[in-house]
């Protein structure tokens, strides 16, 4: 479980982030979405302990990322490219993970099996470094590092960026699965409102930082509110 208390965030005069509660059950696929500048990336660093906020707290599993960092073992996160390691391949990137995390070479390389159909063929085998692989697949290598541990608790920031259409779909699935087998949570933000209602167990919508609707998402019923609110038809 992941808690939201008194959170406040604030670059000059602009709020980026004034959230008084926010409680996230194990197990909840939660998808955030927003405009430009709403504050998800904001909320997000905070929520691992990258951005130091100007008031409030955060707690995962009980544990205060500012104060302990027994958070990072169960927890997976992908916000950006300053998330890799370019100057190496991704199978130097994932042996690196895996040494960290006390993960053997041989368990590393049975569960990149399980992201072959992500990968389709670009991102393992190319000997290139991470930073001359195409935004779409340096975007494959930071998802795929984010689960390799098999975390409890994942977030991804603008998964969806990058990939092809086919790349969204299969990832769509991956997370899913992910979910329905380990039960873990899932945290999403993206600009794509129909990925986010397909996989969503409940959606969150910020703007300028707020909380403006907090709503349950069974068999998409939040696309039609979500759809009234960004202007559709």
């Amino acid at each position: 479980m992941i808690t939201v208390e008194n959170l406040k965030k604030q670059f000059g005069e602009t709020v980026a982030c004034d959230i008084p509660s926010l409680t996230i059950n194990d197990g909840e696929i939660m998808g955030l979405v927003g405009n430009n500048g709403a504050g998800k990336t904001t909320l997000f660093r905070q929520i691992l302990d990258l951005l130091k906020p100007d008031e409030g707290s955060v707690s995962i599993n009980g544990i205060n990322p500012a104060e302990s960092e027994d958070w990072k073992e169960f927890v997976g996160a992908y916000i950006d490219e300053g998330f890799l390691i370019d100057y190496l391949t991704p199978e130097e990137y994932f042996a690196f993970l895996g040494k960290i995390s006390g993960i053997s070479q041989e368990e590393i390389d049975e569960r990149l099996k399980g992201f072959e159909h992500l990968a389709n063929g670009e991102v393992l085998g190319q000997k290139k470094l991470i930073r001359n692989l195409s935004a779409g697949n340096k975007q494959k290598v930071g998802i795929i590092s984010a689960l390799l541990r098999h975390p409890q608790v994942l977030i991804l920031d603008e998964p969806f960026n990058f990939l092809d259409p086919t790349s969204q779909n299969v990832l769509k699935h991956l997370l899913v699965q992910y979910n329905k087998d380990t039960r873990a949570t899932i945290i999403i933000s993206s600009h794509n409102l129909q990925h986010t209602v397909d996989i969503s167990t409940r959606i969150t919508l910020l703007e300028r930082g707020v909380i403006v609707k907090d709503l349950m998402n069974q068999d998409g019923s939040a696309k039609e509110e979500l759809e009234s609110y960004f202007g559709g038809e």
